[in-house]
C-alpha cells in the first residue's frame, strides 16, 4: 500500500485543493452513472429479440433524452462555476513571495522582508543525501508559514514557465514582462512537492519546487536567520 501511495500525488494541503478533490470525485460519480445506465441499455439492446415494427415514434423518450442530459450538465456545472471563482479569490495575504522562473531553476524574493532572497536548484543525483528525494529536492527550500494567507506573484527571465504545486491545487505560468499572482493557505506542515508544467526548454524536466509549510515562529526564525547569513 506505501509503495502504490508512493507513485501518486501528495495529499491535499490547502482548502482549495480538497474542493477540487470534492469536485472531480461529484464529476466521476456522475460519469459512472451514466455509463452505468448506457451500458445497461445497451447490453438489454443487443440481448432483446422482441421487435415492434409497428413503432415508428416516442415522443416521450425523445422528451426525456433532451431534457435528462440538460440537468446533468447543470449538476456538473453549477459546482464548477462556484470552484472557478473560489480559485480566483484573492484574500487579504499576510506574507508575499515572489517567484521568478530561469532556465532551469526558480528565484525567490520574500518582498515583506529585507535582504531575503535566493535561488532554488535543483540536488544532483551525486549529491543527493540518503533522505533526500531524487529530481525533487532542491538546494534551498521555499520556506512557508502554515495558517497564513499567502500570495505569490510569479513571472519568468527569459521564456515561459509555470509554477505547480499539485498539493496547494495552484498552477500559473510565469511569463516574461508579466505578473500572474495566485492565493493559497496551507492547513499542515509539511514538504510539498512541484515541477515547472511548462516545457520551458532541455533541461525543462530538472527545475522542480520545494514548499516547506512550518509554523510562524519557525517562519520568521528562518526570516531572521536568513537575513542575518545575507
Amino acid at each position: 500500500m506505501a509503495t502504490w501511495s508512493a507513485l501518486g500525488f501528495q495529499d491535499s494541503v490547502s482548502p482549495l485543493m480538497e474542493q477540487l478533490i470534492f469536485f472531480h470525485d461529484h464529476a466521476m460519480l456522475v460519469l459512472i452513472l451514466i455509463t452505468t445506465l448506457v451500458g445497461y441499455m445497451m447490453g438489454s439492446l443487443f440481448f432483446n429479440s422482441l421487435t415492434n415494427r409497428y413503432l415508428l415514434e416516442n415522443q416521450t423518450i425523445e422528451i426525456i433524452w433532451t431534457i435528462l442530459p440538460a440537468f446533468i450538465l447543470i449538476f456538473i456545472a453549477l459546482p464548477s462555476l462556484r470552484l472557478l471563482y473560489l480559485l480566483d479569490e484573492v484574500n487579504t495575504p499576510s506574507v508575499t513571495l515572489k517567484a521568478i522562473g530561469h532556465q532551469w531553476y526558480w528565484s525567490y524574493e520574500y518582498s515583506d522582508f529585507l535582504q531575503v532572497e535566493f535561488d532554488a536548484y535543483m540536488v544532483p543525483s551525486a549529491d543527493l543525501p540518503d533522505s533526500g528525494f531524487r529530481l525533487l529536492d532542491v538546494d534551498n527550500r521555499t520556506v512557508l508559514p502554515m495558517n497564513t494567507q499567502i500570495r505569490t506573484l510569479i513571472s519568468a527571465a527569459d521564456v515561459i514557465h509555470s509554477w505547480t504545486v499539485p498539493a496547494l491545487g495552484v498552477k500559473a505560468d510565469a511569463i516574461p514582462g508579466r505578473l500572474n499572482q495566485i492565493s493559497f493557505y496551507m492547513n499542515r506542515a509539511g514538504l510539498f512537492f512541484g515541477q515547472c508544467s511548462e516545457i520551458c526548454g532541455a533541461n525543462h524536466s530538472f527545475m522542480p519546487i520545494v514548499i516547506e509549510s512550518v509554523s510562524i515562529n519557525a517562519f520568521l526564525d528562518w526570516v531572521v536567520a536568513t537575513s542575518d547569513d545575507a
